[in-house]
């Protein structure tokens, strides 16, 4: 899979243009369509479908105009679909406008087979946050889990840190070689963050 990210936004979220062998996908539009509508001209590769890893204001800013434009379906998990309802809301709430997501969307589900990702469902910084996971390409799309150096907050609503934790220890059961491609920031390696990150190294993990 070629991945073709951008940064977008005052918080610049990551988006990620993936192209698959089931054809271009788009990994979280958090923000200035204008952005990605380039970058689809630039790559001459258009999406078939938005996945969101969740549905926190950032990562959704971008869907409205995606889905009007060019009648993408969006794949979320059913338990952030509240997060997602009232992302307009949560952003003015911290001083920023998105327009209001689109309805209706399509339900990820752990295990789930789409595009050539599985689908892990690993909660903590949302309910319904999951990760998309290329095994063949060694590679995964971890949304705001996992970060280079850092990790997703928990103190948000709906998050829940004993959840996020157990999802970080699944997530570095992977292969230590899996490159990380994470919501914000660079990107990093599995391998990289369980020797590094202060906050997995030396941590007992709780379950």
């Amino acid at each position: 899979m070629r991945v073709f990210p951008v940064a977008l936004g005052p918080l610049q979220e990551n988006a990620y243009l993936v192209e698959t062998r089931e054809g271009p996908v788009l990994i979280d539009p958090g923000d200035e369509p204008e952005k990605l509508f380039a970058l689809f001209r630039e790559t001459g590769l258009t999406p078939r479908a938005i996945l969101l890893t969740h549905a926190h204001f950032d990562h959704v800013g971008a869907v409205a105009p995606l889905v009007e434009t060019l009648d993408l379906p969006v794949y979320l998990h059913p338990l952030d679909l509240p997060l997602y309802e009232g992302a307009d809301l949560a952003a003015r709430a911290w001083g920023f406008t998105i327009p209001k997501p689109p309805l209706p969307v399509r339900p990820l589900e752990e295990g789930a087979r789409l595009f050539g990702f599985h689908v892990l469902h690993l909660p903590g910084h949302s309910p319904g946050h999951v990760a998309f996971h290329d095994p063949e390409g060694a590679q995964v799309f971890s949304g705001d889990l996992l970060f280079r150096g850092s990790i997703g907050r928990y103190d948000l609503p709906g998050a829940d840190p004993r959840a996020l934790f157990r999802s970080l220890k699944r997530l570095l059961a992977l292969p230590p070689k899996t490159r990380v491609h994470p919501g914000h920031g660079p990107g990093t390696s599995l391998g990289l963050e369980a020797r590094t990150n202060p906050f997995l190294t030396g941590l007992e993990w709780e379950t």
